[in-house]
């Protein structure tokens, strides 16, 4: 390579590092990452204190259980978990009286907690599992978002009054306190009971509540707040004894001190996000209680998991099933088109969940030593390369299947095809490398469920929608950690040695397993760097070729919006005898169109089902942004949310003058307009190129007063392609264009809009007043009824206590966000002109998906939320 080639592809490798960086560091990647970090370092910690611990002396350890010390493990579990109900019972009645029954603010309780406490991410996990429970009672996302803040409150001061009692009671035993001495201790646990007292008694002196924004959440009494924190005790409490009496009577210290270890320990489980805090419970347990080399502390640790984590987590799947086939009931006329609907609900999740437990099942049974007698009965009919590549190709398969499972979940063809063939392929090679007929078995039966629902799985998608996202990834790094934690403990007896990785051998465990280990590591890592570099950017801007029958519609059409299509940034939807079209663009996994559809009114609704259609076989959310009233019974026939986002002002032209006191300003701009030399003029389009230059020297000084660069989708830009389309209004002073618009007409003359305005600064400060003034009376002269002044956001938005979250919060924004948009000052200059108010809507899918799509839809306009923050 030449020098000067290596100086041109130096910044550009550079460019590519930087941006990988800061993929790496934005939150929604460095997150997941730091908790998977903390995961594989706690398990690293595990296995190096652990000593010299058999996996056979764990196996051992756990068989001598006591069954009444294992039924009263189960009996403190089903304690804390009742008082987790009970978080949500305290909440319900705070955020939402009488809106939902106490029995329903338990169940959400109870199978909430029982998930999000067993995978983790509480927020993403236990919220959505909530919100799909309450969506019955009629709350919308805000009041699960209240909800589960009052939960986490009740959970939080639980702790904090833990470690009070348990610093009072009895702060001597753990090494992190040794700096320390007992009365500092004691001391401390003290101020902190003070504290709550404190807060209780100023509680009790009058109602209180917290206003963020414009929520405003009434906290709780004295008397609640009492009885939020005795819950919380009672939750921790019951929780630690769980462990506590599960670990050897000589290991444990006084309940107290166990209290402050147990609390450290799940602290730092749920900031880690690890599922159940896997990893990093057994860590700090087993530092703290300086006992890594006792499999019947170990032993201890996994009886725990299992009864208060694996089995709540079975019981809470069965729960939510049942509740899904109780809701499905009422839609059922007949018994197939019932099946039909359930499986559509039911079967996509449950697949997905056994597909990766099929994944988690190959992996770890390659970490296992193989069973002798099957192993020699192996030998007699196969070759020893094929039971070895079978071995290698099984794990390989199993962390496929994790990876599919997403695919699953999200109803992809693809990644059921995918799944049923690496399912009947695992079969096969757990057959070939142990006779393992009983996970061949489960692969199978997974496999035929896959089969037996193919309409299930609808649909499209290629293999990079596969590609697992930084949490999806996380989980991943998380299962292999731990699995390779268990292959480890199982062969420490194994003596390494280099030769190992070339022991090709029929009682050659280990070295299957770190062969199996390596191709692992290796694969994950390029699946990584794969998603993590390559993952999709949707152009906010692109380019697409306008069809015929858009420009055809457009050209009868009674209103002037649908002109934004021939900004050439959108696809199409054209119904089938091309007279109405949809225009809509794609960011992140929203399809969002673009005002109502165009064109004949029954051709425009079958549009937005087929539209809505085609999104969900994608597996993408149809949004329909900036809609008016017309289509708003379609949108909810789909069963979609409506939010408000503005009005629209229209100016009926029929009765427009300047007449009047109201005319005043414009009066005056008007004639100030003549003394000052304004010349006002139209531009037909057909001499628009010709003028090309000047006009973008005009808007070039204009975008220089502003901060950021141009808007799309909903609004034109300086585009020369895109404004050779429409005539031209023009103020000159001296010959000079100092202030232009692009006109949008209607086809049938109802209708007459501008979209792109641009003039200079300083000229005169009467040139907006005295352009709308000009075009409103040129618009009355050539027959048109109405002139479209656009929309005002969030203008019009209910402010009540009793609006929805959505409207106070656009109330707020439109008040209180002068500093990035003039919304207030926006409304008042069309007011003037004393228009007629249409609302406009946003239509998208219920529930915790409307902040994505809102951030979806401002990338799709402005650019990334950060971009616009930053500017």
């Amino acid at each position: 390579m030449s020098e000067a080639a290596a100086a041109s592809e130096a910044p550009l490798r550079k460019g590519r590092a930087e941006e990988l960086i800061a993929k790496l560091l934005e939150p929604r990647v460095l997150g997941p990452v730091i908790g998977a970090a903390l995961v594989v370092l706690a398990l690293v910690v595990v296995h190096q204190i652990s000593g010299a611990v058999h996996l056979s002396e764990i196996r051992q350890a756990l068989r001598a259980s006591d069954p009444t010390i294992i039924a009263q493990a189960v009996g403190l579990t089903l304690i804390s978990f009742v008082a987790m109900s009970l978080y949500d019972v305290m909440a319900v009645h705070r955020v939402a009286p009488g809106r939902v029954p106490l029995s329903l603010a338990a169940f959400a309780g109870l199978v909430g907690y029982s998930i999000s406490n067993a995978i983790g991410f509480h927020v993403f996990v236990g919220g959505p599992v909530r919100y799909r429970i309450y969506q019955s009672a009629g709350l919308d996302a805000a009041d699960v978002g209240r909800i589960v803040g009052v939960s986490f409150l009740t959970f939080t001061s639980g702790i904090i009054a833990v470690l009070g009692i348990a610093l009072l009671i009895d702060p001597v035993g753990l090494p992190f306190l040794k700096a320390i001495s007992p009365a500092t201790d004691r001391l401390i646990g003290l101020a902190i009971l003070l504290a709550l007292a404190g807060t209780l008694a100023w509680l009790a002196m009058a109602p209180r509540q917290v206003t963020l924004l414009s929520w405003r959440l009434p906290l709780p009494s004295a008397r609640s707040a009492a009885a939020q924190i005795l819950i919380g005790v009672v939750d921790i409490g019951a929780a630690a004894a769980v462990l506590y009496v599960l670990l050897p009577p000589d290991i444990a210290p006084g309940f107290a001190v166990f209290l402050l270890l147990f609390v450290a320990a799940i602290t730092a489980g749920i900031i880690s996000h690890a599922p159940g805090g896997i990893g990093i419970i057994e860590a700090t347990m087993l530092v703290g209680l300086g006992a890594g080399t006792r499999p019947d502390v170990i032993a201890a640790l996994v009886a725990f998991r299992l009864i208060y984590y694996v089995i709540p987590l079975a019981c809470a799947g069965l729960a939510l099933v049942g509740l899904e086939v109780y809701r499905a009931r009422h839609g059922v006329k007949a018994l197939s088109g019932g099946a039909v609907a359930l499986s559509r609900r039911i079967v996509a999740p449950v697949a997905a969940a056994l597909v990766f437990l099929g994944g988690v099942v190959l992996l770890l049974s390659g970490n296992l030593p193989a069973v002798d007698n099957r192993i020699d009965s192996l030998s007699d009919v196969v070759p020893l390369p094929f039971a070895e590549a079978s071995h290698l190709a099984a794990s390989l398969v199993g962390l496929l299947l994790i990876i599919l499972a997403r695919g699953l979940y999200r109803r992809i063809a693809l990644a059921r095809v995918a799944s049923i063939a690496l399912l009947v392929a695992g079969a096969v090679f757990s057959l070939l490398k142990g006779i393992d007929w009983e996970e061949a078995s489960i692969l199978l039966f997974v496999a035929g469920i896959l089969l037996a629902y193919p309409k299930v799985f609808y649909r499209k998608g290629d293999w990079r929608s596969f590609r697992p996202t930084p949490t999806w990834l996380a989980l991943i790094v998380i299962v292999l950690g731990s699995l390779t934690l268990v292959g480890m403990l199982a062969y420490r007896h194994v003596d390494y040695a280099a030769s190992l990785w070339w022991d090709f051998a029929w009682n050659g465990d280990a070295s299957r397993f770190l062969r199996a280990t390596l191709a692992l590591t290796i694969v994950a890592a390029a699946i990584a760097v794969d998603a993590l570099v390559n993952r999709p950017h949707v152009a906010v801007h692109g380019t697409t070729d306008i069809p015929d029958a858009v420009r055809d519609v457009l050209e009868t059409t009674s209103h002037t919006t649908g002109n934004v299509a021939l900004l050439g940034d959108k696809k199409f939807l054209v119904a089938p005898d091309d007279d109405a079209f949809l225009m809509y663009g794609v960011a992140g996994r929203s399809w969002i169109t673009m005002g109502d559809p165009v064109g004949d009114a029954e051709a425009a609704k079958g549009l937005i089902w087929q539209f809505a259609e085609r999104a969900d076989r994608t597996g993408a959310r149809p949004v329909f942004y900036s809609i008016s009233p017309t289509y708003l019974t379609t949108c909810l026939d789909l069963g979609l949310a409506i939010l408000k986002i503005g009005e629209v002002a229209r100016v009926d032209l029929t009765t427009f003058s300047l007449e009047g006191a109201s005319r005043q300003d414009f009066r005056y701009a008007d004639k100030r307009a003549t003394r000052e030399g304004l010349e006002f003029s139209i531009i037909p389009k057909a001499e628009v190129p010709g003028e090309m230059d000047e006009l973008q020297a005009v808007s070039d000084a204009w975008l220089g007063t502003k901060a950021g660069r141009e808007k799309g989708f909903s609004l034109g830009r300086f585009d020369p392609e895109y404004l050779a389309e429409f005539d031209c209004a023009v103020l000159k002073k001296d010959g000079a264009i100092v202030a232009f618009a692009n006109l949008w007409r209607s086809g049938d003359k109802n209708e007459l809009s501008i979209d792109l305005m641009r003039y200079r600064h300083g000229v005169s400060k009467i040139l907006m007043d005295a352009l709308f003034a000009r075009l409103l009376l040129y618009g009355k002269s050539e027959g048109y009824s109405w002139f479209n002044l656009g929309a005002a956001p969030l203008a019009g938005l209910a402010d009540h206590p009793l609006a929805s979250t959505w409207n106070r919060l656009g109330t707020f924004v439109y008040r209180r966000a002068d500093e990035f948009y003039n919304f207030e000052g926006l409304r008042t200059f069309k007011q003037k002109f004393e228009p007629v108010w249409t609302p406009q809507y946003l239509a998208c899918p219920n529930g915790l998906a409307i902040p994505q799509v809102l951030i979806d839809v401002t990338n799709l306009i402005s650019g990334s939320p950060i971009r616009i923050l930053k500017r």
